[in-house]
């Protein structure tokens, strides 16, 4: 348990300096949080290269809008600068999926938990 807090407030200390929301509409699993630390959080908490920060609704917007399992493709196959598998060699559909919905959780448009 001590293990699962330990990443819960890494997460909201970092989204916090990058003044992301910290309300999502369910908590992530420990083990959503500890890839999405390890793989997302360096270019999706400040934007580095382009990408949408965490909780920038209108950045995700036209994202959102060509469905969930568009941005999972993209995830996979890489878009932009974002490598293939955004750095998650380890990760599988359902990790993506979840870093997907905490990612957008909360925001207009999101399909969270929607089957693509």
């Amino acid at each position: 348990m001590t293990h699962v807090r330990s990443w819960r407030s890494l997460l909201f200390i970092l989204l916090g300096i990058a003044g992301a929301p910290l309300v999502a509409a369910e908590p992530p699993e420990a083990r959503t949080l500890e890839l999405w630390a390890r793989s997302c959080a360096l270019c999706h908490i400040d934007g580095n290269a382009g990408p949408p920060r965490v909780g920038d609704s209108d950045a995700w917007q036209p994202r959102l809008a060509q469905g969930r399992e568009t941005l999972l493709r993209h995830t996979v196959e890489g878009l932009n600068s974002m490598p293939p598998l955004g750095y998650c060699m380890a990760c599988e559909r359902e990790d993506f999926l979840s870093m997907i919905d905490f990612m957008t959780g909360g925001l207009e448009g999101a399909p969270m938990g929607a089957t693509p």
